[in-house]
C-alpha cells in the first residue's frame, strides 16, 4: 500500500478550490481510493462554495474565483 499526496480541483459557480487530498494506491482492483475523511473534506468544500460560504471553503482549501476571458 502507498500513500501519495494528490490536488483536487472542485468547481462549482464562479468559484473553484484546490483541495490536498492523498490518494492509496495498492495491488487490488479499486485502486487509487481515498480516505472517507478526504471524501468528506471534498463535499464540505463543493457544499461551501455552493452556498457562497467563501470563508469556511478557505478553511479547507485554496479558493480562486473564476473570471471569462472574451477573445
Amino acid at each position: 500500500m502507498t500513500k501519495r499526496p494528490h490536488t483536487k480541483i472542485v468547481h462549482e459557480g464562479n468559484f473553484a478550490a484546490e483541495v490536498d487530498i492523498e490518494l492509496t494506491y495498492t495491488d487490488g482492483g479499486w485502486s487509487p481510493y481515498l480516505s472517507l475523511e478526504d471524501a468528506q473534506r471534498l463535499d464540505e468544500v463543493r457544499y461551501a462554495l455552493r452556498q457562497g460560504d467563501l470563508k469556511r471553503a478557505n478553511e479547507l482549501a485554496r479558493v480562486f474565483k473564476l473570471t471569462p476571458v472574451t477573445a
